[in-house]
């Protein structure tokens, strides 16, 4: 039973396929379908026929300022892409592009949209100087403490922060120290609790 229903859905999609192109050629601009093609137009909205004007001006305009080979700056990309979003038959008004390059262009533009958008508004750290210099005293004053361990201790000052921020300041500080005076700093806390090692 659900093997007729599919054969049917793909018979009516593919018979609307077929009308839709139909359609989509009879009222393609050329000079037989002139008639047709106005006719097509005073269907559709003044906005509409306003961007698709545009975006056939702009191509003009793309035209003329190139020599051999027309050359696509990313204003003239950004433009494209937005006038073409505007108007419901963007292929058939294309003529310097093709409508893959034109979607390429627009999934870059998405791309770099929220790229820009997902960045932190301020360069600034987000954590107090306060709290960084106390985060470095208390990774340099007790050697055996991890980033839990200080994240834990902060906690109880009511500070929070993040264990992988606590890691880069610890790295900070262990950066700058010897070795040797961690391996002092190791044993003297060894041995004040009394445990050896």
């Amino acid at each position: 039973m659900s093997c007729v229903f599919t054969l049917i859905k793909q018979r009516i999609c593919s018979s609307c396929h077929a009308l839709q192109e139909r359609f989509s050629r009879w009222i393609k601009p050329s000079t037989t379908s002139l008639v047709l093609g106005t006719l097509a137009d005073m269907t559709r909205g003044k906005s509409d026929l306003l961007a698709e004007n545009a975006l056939l001006r702009h191509q003009l305009i793309i035209l003329r300022r190139q020599i051999k080979h027309p050359v696509y700056l990313k204003t003239d990309r950004l433009l494209l892409v937005v006038l073409a979003r505007m108007i419901r038959t963007w292929k058939q008004a294309l003529f310097l592009i093709q409508p893959e390059t034109l979607l390429r262009w627009h999934r870059e533009l998405f791309r770099l949209f929220w790229k820009h958008k997902s960045k932190t508004c301020s360069s600034k750290p987000r954590l107090s100087c306060e709290t960084i210099t106390l985060i470095k005293e208390m990774a340099a004053n007790n050697r055996l403490w991890g980033a839990e361990r200080i994240r834990g201790e902060l906690l109880k000052l009511d500070i929070r922060v993040s264990k992988r921020t606590i890691q880069k300041c610890m790295q900070q500080v262990r950066a700058t120290s010897s070795p040797w005076a961690d391996l002092e700093n190791i044993l003297a806390q060894s041995c004040s609790r009394g445990v050896g090692l």
